[in-house]
């Protein structure tokens, strides 16, 4: 992967009376926008690693969702079909008509939403690491992946992470927590209508078994690939932006998706014969 840099402005636009805090790179003429949706809890500061990476291809943004991170809280706790919603507010408040949409955990509900709800403004999606369904339930299920992820992620993660939670706090945290693990990401990826990619990391304890990613991979449409990245635990955009990067960019320009040896991890695309 070209580990190439660019400008960037840091910025905040005004979403039905909330501010929304956002990154941007300088601008790629004819290229379609990429824009970077963060997981539970947490501000879009671990995107940054491979936005920056993708940032000569297009022009790239990572906003903190409302309520998150530098963005304005609103009277109370936004679920995902409305944080989906605004997200849509904030494309439109950008001026973004066209975008390709790169999820992380709660991201990805989040988009496959929007791609539900307005799927002439979504050019493909990428799910990385999507959240929800039964893998993640019960609740007590859900919070004990988390302890077991969290021990596996980059030690550094550890200082956006802790800081973004206590800020986000308990209450709002219930509060999404358990309609996010009630939301079935997989399944939802049989109606998406959009180009789809998912990327899922091998020791990723808030995924399913590998035997259910088959099962709905196989009645899966054509348009949707599942790349597998070895060694990858649940945040790949911070822990393996190289390869993260690396495999979006050969998805985007249509060219197999094969291991690239400069980066961690191994990744490969998951054979799934479709009924």
């Amino acid at each position: 992967m070209e580990h190439g840099t660019t400008e960037w402005t840091e910025s905040f636009v005004t979403v039905e009376g909330h501010e929304v805090f956002y990154r941007e790179s300088a601008a790629v003429p004819d290229a379609v926008p990429i824009v970077h949706v963060h997981g539970f809890a947490i501000s879009g500061t671990y995107m940054m690693p491979t936005a920056r990476l993708l940032a000569l291809r297009a022009t790239n943004l990572v906003p903190d969702l409302p309520g998150y991170g530098r963005s304005a809280r609103w009277d109370h706790t936004l679920g995902i079909p409305a944080l989906a919603h605004a997200l849509l507010a904030t494309l439109d408040a950008l001026g973004l008509d066209r975008v390709v949409l790169v999820g992380n955990s709660m991201g990805c509900p989040v988009i496959l939403e929007v791609a539900h709800a307005a799927p002439e403004r979504v050019d493909r999606v990428v799910l990385v690491s999507p959240a929800g369904g039964l893998a993640n339930q019960p609740l007590t299920r859900a919070v004990g992946q988390l302890a077991v992820d969290a021990r596996r992620e980059d030690r550094r993660m550890a200082r956006i992470a802790v800081p973004d939670y206590l800020q986000f706090g308990p209450v709002n945290a219930w509060n999404l927590f358990g309609e996010l693990t009630r939301f079935p990401s997989l399944e939802r990826l049989l109606k998406v209508s959009v180009p789809a990619l998912a990327v899922i990391g091998s020791r990723d304890p808030l995924m399913p078994p590998p035997h259910r990613v088959r099962e709905v991979g196989r009645i899966a449409p054509e348009h949707v690939t599942v790349a597998l990245i070895e060694g990858a635990a649940h945040a790949l955009n911070f822990s393996h932006p190289g390869e993260l990067a690396h495999v979006i960019t050969s998805w985007l320009d249509g060219r197999e998706i094969v291991d690239d040896p400069d980066e961690p991890g191994f990744t490969r695309v998951l054979q799934i014969g479709r009924d």
